[in-house]
Parts: structure tokens; C-alpha cells; sequence
């Protein structure tokens, strides 16, 4: 049986094998104890029964009026646990979270290459909102989509109308 919980410290020690992952973004320390720190309801582990760790989420709330929204800044499963719907399980999580803090929407950024992702996210209801160009470390040859979908404040679903035209990192608010 998979547990949802909330990430502490400790998994700080055990979520490297995870991280391994060519396609999985990964940041210095400090990073994920900010993140940890600033939002530790948006920072979420499945974990075995016998204590590994089999994925995890992290993510934020930001913005301001209509742009109040939650952020997945990273979600990955180790490769043994794919294909289980944990990704599923942990997205769903964090949406409701962002329900319960009032969000208008969820977004993320994933690479344009990364089709499997992109068709989950877009299985669980997301959008490709816009491009943006040269997202991952100014890579002229790798951009990003940012996708979003809107929750249940967005009556309008205004914040999932498309952009025609793509974007550069610095014009991401």
C-alpha cells in the first residue's frame, strides 16, 4: 500500500536514485528547503510500505488576482514504480490543495521532448498554454510548454485560454 505524506528533511537522504532521471529536474539543497520551508503543504512523497521513496511532488502557490494559482515545480516516480498512476495521485493531491487555498488554476513547465509527460498532463486535464522559448538553462534547442489547467474558482476558464505566440523565460510572471 503507496502512503501520501508530507516531505520531511530526511527524505532529503533517500530521493537521489529518484533524481537520477535524465528527464527530472533537480536543484541544489537549498533549493528544495526553501521550498520546504515556504510550502511545506505543496511538498509531498509516496512512500512503500517498507519506506522507500517511490515519487514525490513539489510544488508552490503564487500570484496575485486572477493569477493566484498553484505551480508544480517538480513531480517524478522512480522508474520501478511507473506506469502505477502515482503520478496521477500525487497532481490530484496538489490540485486539491490549490482548490482548498482558492487557486484559479494549476501550471507547470515540461519539456516540449518530454511526450510521455505531456500526455499524462494532458490526460489529467491540462493544457498547453503557451511556449516558452530556450526554458532550460537558455538551451536554444530545448523549450518548455507551459501547461496549465483551471480550477473550480476560474468559472470563465480564463486562465487556460491559449497563447498564439511563444514567450522568453523573463516574460514568465
Amino acid at each position: 500500500m503507496t502512503t501520501l505524506r508530507p516531505f520531511t528533511c530526511n527524505d532529503l537522504f533517500k530521493f537521489n536514485n529518484l533524481n537520477l532521471d535524465p528527464l527530472t529536474e533537480t536543484y541544489g539543497l537549498n533549493f528544495y528547503t526553501h521550498y520546504l520551508a515556504h510550502w511545506p503543504e505543496y511538498f509531498m512523497v509516496a512512500e512503500s510500505p517498507s519506506g522507500e521513496v517511490m515519487g514525490y511532488i513539489m510544488g508552490k502557490a503564487e500570484g496575485h488576482g486572477e493569477n493566484w494559482h498553484g505551480h508544480i515545480t517538480a513531480l517524478t516516480v522512480s522508474p520501478e514504480y511507473r506506469r502505477l498512476g502515482l503520478a496521477a495521485t500525487l497532481v490530484k493531491s496538489l490540485e486539491e490543495l490549490s482548490e482548498m487555498k482558492q487557486a484559479y488554476f494549476v501550471d507547470l513547465f515540461v519539456r516540449v521532448s518530454n511526450k510521455v509527460a505531456i500526455r499524462m498532463y494532458e490526460q489529467l486535464g491540462y493544457i498547453v498554454y503557451r511556449t516558452v522559448l530556450e526554458y532550460y538553462n537558455g538551451d536554444p534547442d530545448e523549450n518548455a510548454f507551459d501547461m496549465r489547467k483551471a480550477l473550480s474558482r476560474d468559472v470563465m476558464k480564463k486562465s487556460v485560454i491559449p497563447l498564439t505566440h511563444p514567450v522568453r523565460p523573463e516574460e514568465v510572471d
